[in-house]
């Protein structure tokens, strides 16, 4: 998947907007708004809940934390203006039940030197093993299945026809590189999201580079995801789960491997519940409603009455050692704007700021190991902030996580803290 492009100059800020209002103000004769301000609301649980990684899995082996639930709260702001009055500033008031205090401050980024690589560091080895592909609910893989990524051709630059797909539209959001002034949160303040809090009533974002942003939230973070595996004597395996409140839709991911000579892997297994053959980073991203209707229309995402998908039985046939799975319920949305949008598309519009909130719910568990990341019922405090995840994601970040960034992206933005 190529990077998307970044819009610069004078339609910067337009272009964004259209794109995240699917080309409606266009057709409204909309001007381009000072401001825009983005809420991105998430549940994980299960290992996604700690963090993940290998530590989370032995910590629940060993009786640990496996039915954590948490919040994340990500919150940023982009003004075509500049800060008046000195530095930066703006804060985010949030209603009492966010447990978040009065405010919370957005913070502006400072960029700091470039830090020299040293000599000999980081020296390139040529990846080895394979990436095999698989996707689709149902008890056995079809034809055409697995696709075989040979890993030392892609580094070589042999890149397969079709490996990247781009029905998921990875969305355009409010970043420094977009804005002429940007705030972002969480920051280096110590808070973060409770797993009680509440983000439901009114919300003020004031600054000295922005209008004042003012708004009510009817829609709250949603429930966690309780996800199980059970093998069959097929030999596939069943993923269930819980339906959640709100969801539109519901995606799941598997990643697994086969261990070779020196416990090194030799392969990698992908599989997707799409049944289309879909990758994209937007999967595990904040989808808007109409994406995800979209996505269910062509099979890509399943569902919201889905609860249950097949793993075909080559999936764990190809990786026998681990299997780690992911489940994405993706959420509503909300969006504000003032002045109001006009209830004829004819009466010119000229907003001064708009703002949206989107919501989703993941998990992440060790398939086939019952009670290790396998629950998500009980909350737990949030300790540290998170790096959003956003970027190639999906398919893109695991082949360039596969091959030490050969491929130039690991799916996270890195700006989260």
């Amino acid at each position: 998947m190529s990077k998307p492009f970044t819009p610069r100059g004078p339609l910067m800020i337009a272009g964004l907007v259209l794109a995240a209002t699917g080309g409606t103000l266009l057709a409204q004769g909309a001007g381009t708004p000072t401001a825009r301000y983005e809420m991105r609301a998430g549940t994980t649980s299960g290992m996604a809940g700690m963090g993940g990684g290998m530590g989370s899995a032995l910590s629940m082996a060993f009786g640990g934390g496996g039915n954590s639930a948490q919040h994340e709260l990500h919150l940023e702001l982009g003004s075509g203006l500049a800060p008046t009055g000195g530095p930066a500033k703006a804060d985010h008031f949030m209603p009492a039940g966010a447990k978040l205090g009065k405010s919370v401050a957005l913070k502006t980024p400072v960029a700091g030197p470039a830090t020299p690589s040293r000599p000999g560091e980081r020296e390139f080895q040529r990846p080895k093993g394979r990436m095999l592909i698989f996707w689709g609910c149902g008890e056995h893989a079809p034809k055409g299945q697995p696709v075989v990524i040979d890993f030392a051709k892609i580094a070589a630059g042999q890149v397969p026809p079709g490996l990247y797909s781009t029905t998921v539209p990875v969305d355009n959001y409010v970043t420094a590189a977009n804005s002429r002034t940007y705030g972002r949160w969480p920051a280096d303040d110590g808070k973060s999201a409770r797993p009680d809090s509440s983000l439901i009533g009114a919300h003020r974002v004031a600054g000295n580079y922005s209008p004042d942003i003012a708004f009510s939230l009817s829609k709250d973070f949603m429930a966690a995801l309780r996800a199980s595996s059970t093998g069959q004597s097929s030999g596939a395996t069943l993923l269930s789960w819980n339906a959640v409140p709100d969801a539109t839709g519901y995606h799941a991911s598997i990643i697994g491997g086969k261990g070779g000579a020196g416990g090194q892997m030799n392969d990698i297994v992908w599989w997707s519940s799409s049944a289309t053959r879909e990758f994209g980073g937007g999967l595990s991203d904040w989808l808007s409603p109409a994406t995800v209707a979209r996505l269910v229309a062509s099979r890509t995402v399943l569902s919201p009455q889905t609860t249950t998908c097949t793993v075909p039985a080559e999936v764990k046939q190809a990786a026998p050692d681990f299997m780690f799975g992911s489940l994405y319920a993706f959420g509503p949305e909300e969006d504000f704007a003032f002045p109001p949008r006009p209830a004829s598309a004819r009466t010119p519009w000229n907003p001064q700021w708009t703002a949206r909130i989107r919501h989703r719910s993941m998990t992440g568990f060790l398939v086939g190991m019952e009670g290790m990341g396998m629950q998500g019922a009980q909350p737990q405090q949030q300790n540290q902030c998170k790096p959003k995840k956003r970027g190639l994601g999906g398919l893109g970040g695991a082949l360039g996580g596969a091959l030490g960034g050969a491929l130039g992206g690991s799916g996270n933005s890195g700006d989260g803290c």
